[in-house]
């Protein structure tokens, strides 16, 4: 009986003992689901992408990649897109007035465009840069006279007879340098500046391509560039967003978002902010193209002197314009012929169109008129708000076109990521395959672009080398003719000296 009793008591202890540990159990147990639950929620979205990666790092590795690939050639062929074709190409079943894009083709924005937009260029030459009647003023009458008068004698020997040629010969002397100052005081009226600059831009498309393209070198080629940088980065969301969101959807959309707004930001920061904006003691803010306007106003200032306000440009338009032959008429006296004033006109336009036959009247000219300094010191006094209005117009035109076909690419390159880098054995060769290809192909449009940029270089400075030499020459040229003025001079006063003294 003892024994029994005694037998259940060990029993009942026992019994409260496996109790007490296994209410321990379930109460540690309790404990660390709380605290795993805890500490996965801290840590859920970042360990879960961790993990994602840290399992398929080639293939992950692979989307910043293709986003870099997809930000430098949308920037590319966005840039591409900004100036060519000159002409339609495609299909011209039908088109929208003042459009670059064709149901089934494109043409350049700035071919498309280049009348309004060469005629801001012109407003903001004629209006802010350049006075004619200041610069026709620095020409000496009388110099530019002794230069035209060969041209001049020879057409009126031609045209009007010997006869009229011999009686003028000694007149014409002084006629023409009357004629020249008063066509300086109403050169405004005679010349068209808004029509001679106008009509070179829309005559040739290319020219105002060649133009933007020169001003905007280092701007386009950034523009290219930096798409590599931003789609690396917005790469990286694509990446995570796969990692959380691995649905067919997830990298084309993303990628689309990549190829919009890498262009939407380069484009940003070409010209935003236009005036600089201080960050502190740290640095200054501004836009690309507003902090190069020094740089950028010497190369408008060569262009337009070299393609569109040249000496022939010039003269050509004088010629051909019925107000010259009026002004000839005004100004010289009715006995004399209209055969003669028709001659001077000719001579003039002779004189325009034959540069290479009168290059001494044609380097007076360029020289006096100084169209390239001109232009360049006055562009340099605007305003970044001013100055911005240069080359802002080109990424203005159509400027959401550039954007979106950005996202379209990215689109299309995230589409062809999801079936090439993902599923099935071969994934991680595909995904190696897919990084070889986007880096050499990102670093080949890189080389190219860096390319372009030493050859302008070395142009420009084997342009200014030869400027320097020119210059050179000119100053020596000008110092044997002072000299042998001085020589003759003396020639001429010395036997008059001794003549007084006998």
């Amino acid at each position: 009986m003892m024994y029994h009793h005694g037998l259940s008591f060990i029993r009942g202890r026992c019994n409260i003992h496996r109790s007490r540990i296994l209410n321990r159990e379930i109460r540690n147990t309790q404990q660390n689901q709380r605290f795993s639950a805890t500490l996965t929620k801290r840590t859920t979205p970042f360990q879960k992408i961790w993990n994602e990666i840290s399992r398929r790092p080639v293939e992950y590795a692979s989307i910043p990649c293709v986003a870099a690939f997809v930000g430098i050639t949308t920037n590319w062929m966005g840039v591409k897109m900004l100036f060519y074709p000159i002409e339609y190409m495609g299909i011209d079943w039908k088109r929208w007035p003042n459009t670059p894009y064709g149901l089934w083709g494109w043409q350049g924005v700035v071919p498309t465009k280049t009348e309004p937009m060469a005629q801001r260029l012109v407003d903001i030459v004629t209006q802010r840069l350049l006075s004619l009647q200041e610069a026709f003023g620095r020409l000496d009458p009388y110099e530019l006279s002794r230069l035209c008068l060969p041209a001049i004698q020879e057409h009126v020997e031609r045209d009007c007879g010997p006869l009229l040629s011999t009686l003028l010969r000694p007149v014409l002397p002084l006629i023409v340098p009357h004629l020249l100052k008063a066509l300086q005081n109403e050169i405004d009226s005679i010349l068209n500046l808004e029509e001679v600059v106008l009509s070179a831009f829309v005559r040739d498309k290319i020219v105002l391509v060649d133009l933007f393209q020169k001003v905007g070198r280092v701007e386009l080629l950034f523009l290219v560039n930096s798409g590599f940088g931003f789609g690396f980065l917005l790469g990286l969301t694509q990446m995570a967003t796969w990692a959380v969101v691995p649905a067919t959807w997830t990298l084309p959309v993303v990628g689309a978002l990549v190829g919009y707004v890498t262009n939407w930001i380069a484009i940003k920061c070409l010209f935003e902010p236009a005036e600089p904006y201080q960050v502190g003691n740290l640095f200054v803010v501004q836009g690309l193209f507003e902090s190069r306007q020094v740089e950028v106003s010497d190369e408008f200032g060569d262009f337009m002197h070299q393609r569109v306000l040249t000496s022939q440009s010039l003269l050509t338009e004088l010629a051909d314009g019925d107000e010259f032959y009026d002004f000839l008429r005004k100004h010289l006296p009715y006995p004399i012929p209209s055969s003669i004033v028709k001659a001077a006109v000719s001579a003039i336009g002779e004189i325009a169109a034959y540069p290479e036959l009168y290059p001494k009247v044609h380097s007076y000219v360029e020289k006096r008129l100084d169209i390239e300094e001109t232009l360049s010191s006055r562009l340099k006094t605007l305003s970044p708000t001013e100055f911005e209005d240069l080359l802002h117009p080109v990424f203005q035109e159509d400027e959401i076109i550039l954007i979106a076909t950005g996202g379209v690419l990215g689109l299309i390159a995230g589409a062809l990521q999801t079936r090439l880098g993902w599923g099935g054995p071969g994934a991680t060769k595909r995904a190696i395959l897919t990084i070889i290809a986007t880096l050499g192909s990102s670093l080949a449009l890189y080389t190219q672009g860096k390319q372009e940029e030493e050859q302008d270089e070395l142009l420009v400075s084997e342009k200014k080398e030869q400027q320097t030499k020119l210059k050179h020459e000119e100053k020596k040229t000008e110092q044997i003719r002072s000299t042998t003025l001085r020589r003759r001079k003396s020639s001429i006063v010395r036997p008059i000296v001794r003549e007084n003294a006998r």
